[in-house]
């Protein structure tokens, strides 16, 4: 019996790398599987009979569907996941993971996978410093964020404290 679909689903268009993805980000984020294997059932354009055309898996309870569908459609920065970390070693652990399996840095903390899927690793002392009800104390955790690259929680922390 196959499993339900959920509702809404997120889909990322891969180049014959859909599973390999699935399965990378099983191993990395918590709450994260892999699910059922679509193989196509008959040739296509970006693939033969028998390759994996879908599979369906979750990044931290998000639900997901990796489409084979070829070279067509890169990822872009115009969608990334959000991942809020709770301190430094869960920051660099996952940090490290994206970029040491063949993945870029960028900056403020967002990072590409190998697979050109982009990612922000965002410790919560950010989000909260950035969102701070003081101006002053929101104004310097900005800008102290504006100039990393992995985000550095003591630099954060000190620059909510002035």
């Amino acid at each position: 019996m196959t499993p339900k679909t959920p509702k809404n689903t997120l889909c990322l268009w891969y180049d014959g790398t859909a599973l390999e993805a699935a399965e990378f980000y099983a191993r990395t984020f918590p709450d994260s599987h892999v699910g059922p294997i679509c193989r196509a059932p008959a040739d296509f354009p970006s693939g033969k009979a028998g390759s994996v055309l879908t599979v369906q898996f979750s990044v931290m309870g998000i639900p997901c569907l990796g489409l084979n569908g070829g070279p067509g459609f890169p990822p872009t920065q115009a969608f990334s996941f959000q991942v809020a970390t709770e301190d430094q070693a869960e920051t660099d652990r996952l940090w490290d993971a994206l970029l040491s399996s063949g993945g870029r840095p960028s900056a403020c903390g967002w990072c590409q996978d190998r697979w050109g899927v982009h990612w922000q690793i965002t410790p919560r002392v950010l989000s909260e410093g950035i969102s701070d009800p003081d101006p002053a104390v929101a104004r310097r955790v900005f800008l102290a964020m504006m100039d990393m690259v992995k985000i550095d929680i003591a630099t954060i922390e000190a620059a909510r404290r002035g």
